[in-house]
């Protein structure tokens, strides 16, 4: 059975060209930044969100214009015996 996941990503990226063109294309489309970061959560197992927020970070920084990445992964429905938290962590990778 799987779980449910929150991830936050952080992208460096110069805003100036596409602050200054208005088009989508001087940009990140962080739209295809979510559909990546959707496509690793659902379709690579894995034991640690360590594991997980690494493979997502690798992936943009391999794959999209950006100088640092940083992410957040957070579980969403952790198994703590009826305590109540969400369990995170954060990684932050630069090229």
């Amino acid at each position: 059975m799987g779980a449910w996941f929150s991830v936050d990503a952080e992208l460096a990226v110069d805003l100036r060209p596409a602050a200054l063109s208005d088009d989508v294309g001087a940009t990140v489309d962080y739209g295809s930044v979510m559909r990546r970061i959707v496509e690793i959560g659902t379709t690579n197992r894995v034991n640690l969100l360590e594991r997980l927020a690494g493979l997502m970070s690798d992936a943009i920084l391999r794959e999209f214009p950006t100088s640092e990445v940083r992410v957040r992964v957070r579980k969403l429905t952790p198994p703590l015996g009826g305590l109540v938290g969400t369990p995170a962590v954060e990684i932050t990778r630069k090229r």
